[in-house]
């Protein structure tokens, strides 16, 4: 198993979890058992939103890290690896770091192109 591709993995569920964690505390300290205000600046919400958008790319992307990095994967096999998941994490920053998401910002962007690049180029990575 390729070292780099597990210790992507790895990131993809730190990001997971801890921003469930994350979820999980804000809504006991403000009392709110499901559900938030759907306000881009609400802070519980833009939480709820990078948990929400994590848990729809990373098992997926964690799935392709582990095949591909099982066998004895390429330079730029790795290096896509590398990148999808410097780009989830670009996206959760630009998610919760940003006063709001009612406006995009250059994180979101590049965070949320990066990951269907190379999530598409990982998938072309299969069928070879």
């Amino acid at each position: 198993m390729d070292r780099v591709a597990l210790a992507c993995v790895v990131v993809l569920g730190l990001l997971l979890f801890g921003l469930g964690l994350s979820v999980s505390a804000m809504r006991f300290r403000e009392g709110a058992v499901s559900g938030c205000e759907p306000d881009p600046a609400n802070r519980l919400h833009k939480f709820i939103r990078a948990h929400a958008n994590t848990a729809e790319y990373a098992p997926f992307l964690a799935l392709l890290f582990l095949y591909l990095g099982a066998r004895s994967p390429s330079a730029a096999t790795v290096s896509l690896i590398v990148a999808a998941t410097v780009c989830r994490c670009l996206l959760v920053i630009g998610l919760i770091a940003w006063p709001t998401m009612a406006k995009p910002n250059p994180f979101r962007f590049v965070g949320g192109l990066g990951t269907y690049v190379t999530g598409l180029a990982l998938c072309a990575t299969l069928l070879r």
